[in-house]
Order: structure tokens, then sequence, then C-alpha cells
């Protein structure tokens, strides 16, 4: 199968230089080398936009096995085994490519995929030597160079200095459902997915680009999305949030959703030395309940900033790390991880439902200062 693949090799900024072979698009690339610790769900993976700017290293082993399917759309317009329409990570980086897929639902090779959207991948690489090297050294930007060009055919690219939200958020405004709430939902380069546990309960959801000004609305609740890069980008939606957190209605952020709405609170956000990115970190509620959680961020919440009258909801139980605020007596929460999980676990898509339980009894209550608002625990 090499023979009739092109060499090529990955380039770190450190000078390392990794060998192997050209799976996908044929052209050189540069972005950041970010790892993935999941097992399943490169399709899924590929088209979240939070990997925008990034050069992808899968630690499984071995990708390609199940090709890519495409089911079309739901009865939303939503694509079903997608997160986004389009594939945003920058590169692909695996140990062994499977160009033999077999799967039911398969429609093409991954192979065939990458090329058609013009993604750049590389195979025969030690996976497990890149990941050591970059949780030792920390995330650092990378080159992919196809074919014989030289390493200086590019020059490194730094996503992390560009508003990468303003990229991949949706232009307009899109309404879906016809329920009883009204959700206001920010796309900061939201998942598929979020759209779909949403739609699942009793609500009219207005999506609206990162940038809107949702205050002029009426609303019962504001959703804040995923999406990539540094949230400090972000001014005109923290600026939205801090307004429209006076107002004292239900928010709910997911992700850098969360990092937006601790910004707006008045917290720090900090770049983490190589990010969460898997479906298999263990989050723990409180200090008593744990979950296993779907993650992909670069950025996390500095808990100690925290001002009065929030606290933290969620942490990691691997390195400590913040993974949730909540506000002591506002209807106000958000987590780091990515409840809808897909692909991934289910363990904490209940926080849709408490989410929709805090719209519910804030809409129902007639107490002045909602001093009887079910508070998060």
């Amino acid at each position: 199968m090499m023979k009739n693949h092109l060499k090529a090799k990955l380039i770190l900024e450190d000078g390392s230089i990794f060998n192997g072979f050209s799976f996908g698009h044929p052209g050189s690339i540069s972005g950041e080398i970010v790892f993935n610790t999941g097992m399943v769900g490169y399709p899924q993976s590929l088209t979240d936009p939070s990997y925008t700017g990034q050069i992808l290293v899968f630690t499984f082993p071995l990708l390609g096995n199940y090709g890519v399917s495409d089911s079309g759309l739901d009865k939303y317009g939503i694509p079903i085994d997608f997160e986004s329409s389009n594939i945003h990570i920058k590169a692909m980086v695996v140990s062994e490519y499977c160009s033999e897929h077999n799967h039911w639902n398969s429609k093409k090779s991954l192979e065939t995929w990458l090329k058609e959207n013009n993604v750049p991948a590389i195979f025969g690489v030690d996976t497990r030597a890149l990941t050591i090297k970059i949780r030792e050294k920390g995330v650092m930007l990378g080159k992919i160079i196809i074919g014989d060009s030289g390493i200086d055919q590019i020059e490194f690219y730094d996503p992390n200095k560009d508003n990468l939200v303003a990229e991949v958020s949706r232009k307009d405004v899109l309404s879906l459902g016809n329920g009883k709430y009204k959700i206001i939902v920010v796309d900061c380069g939201m998942k598929n997915n979020i759209l779909r546990n949403l739609l699942k309960k009793d609500v009219t959801l207005k999506v609206v680009p990162w940038n809107y000004d949702f205050n002029k609305e009426e609303y019962d609740g504001l959703f804040i999305s995923n999406g990539p890069g540094d949230p400090i980008h972000c001014q005109e939606t923290i600026q939205h949030i801090k307004k429209a957190m006076e107002l004292e209605k239900p928010i709910f952020g997911i992700c850098l959703g969360h990092q937006l709405l601790a910004l707006a609170s008045g917290a720090k956000t900090y770049k983490l030395k190589y990010g969460h990115r898997g479906q298999n970190q263990p989050c723990v509620r409180n200090r008593k309940q744990g979950y296993v959680t779907s993650q992909n961020h670069g950025y996390a919440v500095d808990k100690d900033s925290l001002p009065d009258n929030w606290d933290e909801l969620f942490f990691n139980a691997n390195d400590g790390t913040n993974e949730g605020i909540k506000h002591s007596t506002l209807p106000f929460f958000s987590v780091q991880f990515h409840p809808e999980g897909s692909c991934g676990p289910n363990d904490t898509v209940y926080l849709f439902d408490e989410f929709i339980e805090l719209i519910e009894k804030a809409k129902n209550s007639v107490v002045e200062n909602n001093s009887d608002v079910t508070e998060i625990n």
C-alpha cells in the first residue's frame, strides 16, 4: 500500500521530524499539533469546528476501518452523521491507515473523503512517541510536507492568534422547533449534536452568530456553544453575556461557552499545556459523583479567579482543572466538557434537562427576586 502513497513528513517547531506517507489531499499544511485519545468517531471529530486550525493526531493505532457514512439530513436539515457540514481540522496524523473499509453504513473511504475536502493526512507515524512529546513539551506548531518539497515550503501557523470563532460561526439567524420555551443559541462553532439534544425538548430555538446582540430579543433561556481557539478573542460575545446576566434568565454554556460565561462573570482563562481531547475524561461533580466525559479544548477556566457568588461545579479527576461553574443564587451554569457526547459517553446528557428545568422554573416563578429559582447543586 505504501508504494501507492507519496512520502510525507511531519515537522514540529522544535525541529523534530516524523516520516510517513500521505493518504489525503497531496498538499502541504501547517497548524497547531494536538492529540485525541478517542477510540472511535473520527467522522465526528474531523467535522467538529473546535478543531479549526489544528493538526489532529489520533492515539488510537488504526483509522479508516469503517470508512465514512452519510445518512443525509434530519427533519431539521441537520447532517445526521457529522458535527457540521465541513471538515475543520487542518490535517490528520495516524499510525496505521486501513484502506479496506467495511461497515454497513459506509459510503466512501476515509481517504476519498479527505481528498474531496482538500485535507492532508499522513500515516506511518509513531503516534505514541509523538503524543509523549506533546505531553512533555506541550502543544506546539507543526507542518506536514508532502513529497520531496523542502521543510521551508510553508511557514508555521499559530491559529490561536486569530479569531477562529468568527471563521466558523454561522453568518445568519436560524429558527428551529416550535416548542413552549424560547431559547437563544449562540453559535460559536457549535456541534450538531447540541442542537439535536435541545430539540428533543419542548423548545423553539433561535440560533444566532457569535457576535449577534441577542439582548434585543425576547427569550426564556440563553445557550452558549462550543467553539475553537482562545476565548479572549470573543469580546463582543462576552459583553452581550454580561448584559444578559442582568436579566437573571437561565444561561447554559458548553466548552468555549463555559469559558465565555466565566470571562463575563469576571473570571480568567488560560491555555492548557496540551489540552483535553477524547471520550474518556473523568469529571467529578461537587466532589461526590464521577462521570466519564467527551472533551475537546485547549483553554481552561482559572477556578481561583472565580468572583464571589460563583462556585466550581465540576473538576477534572486527572489534573484537577476546572470543568464547570455555577452561580450560587442565579440560574447560570456551564461545563467544559460535552454532555451531548457525539461521539462519546452520554453520562452527563441530563444537564440539558436541568437547563430546561431552570427555564421552566424561572418562567413560571411569581417570586419577584427569583429567590426560589431552582439552584444547580
